[in-house]
């Protein structure tokens, strides 16, 4: 193990909580657009793919057999029934990025993230709230973001990740 190894900050898993008209979806879309060095995994749907979405791309999409093993296998950090269709986050390419020291953003609703955090003790919650929104943090909750506008609470979200770009924490030695 060399002296950046050791100095290199453990990488974290975040995830994006709020109410459905918080306006995620948008804040998410300026994430991968700006920063392409936050990983967020491909969720996994039991639903029929839609036009013009691409498997793999925007979802994984499987059928029931293939959902009910990967909850078997434990594949899945968390999962939900939404209607008639069920989705999860894959277990395996999040706990490979967290390895390789790259941060990992979820998205998921409220009920998704109080499964993870029951999954990932260390994971950190962010919310997001529309501007006339007076919901409390609740526990759990490290930080708030109004959404004022995407762009700016983009930013606050990407500022909670952290640099892409590790630093040492002392200089090395001799050089």
């Amino acid at each position: 193990m060399t002296m950046h190894d050791e100095a290199r900050p453990a990488a974290r898993l975040t995830v994006l909580t709020g109410p459905s008209e918080a306006g995620r979806a948008a804040v998410i879309r300026l994430v991968r657009a700006r920063s392409p060095w936050v990983r967020m995994p491909v969720m996994v749907t039991t639903r029929r793919r839609r036009d013009p979405e691409v498997d793999g791309t925007h979802y994984t999409f499987v059928d029931e057999a293939a959902f009910d093993r990967l909850v078997e296998e434990q594949g899945l950090i968390e999962s939900a029934a939404i209607g008639q269709h069920r989705y999860g986050t894959p277990r395996r390419p999040v706990e490979a990025w967290l390895a390789a020291g790259e941060p990992v953003l979820l998205s998921i609703d409220p009920r998704g993230a109080e499964l993870v955090s029951q999954t990932v003790p260390d994971v950190r919650m962010v919310l997001l709230l529309a501007p006339d929104d007076r919901v409390a943090a609740g526990v759990g909750i490290a930080a708030a973001i109004i959404n004022h506008a995407a762009e700016r609470a983009a930013d606050e979200l990407v500022g909670l990740l952290g640099s892409p770009f590790l630093t040492p924490a002392r200089p090395p030695r001799g050089g």
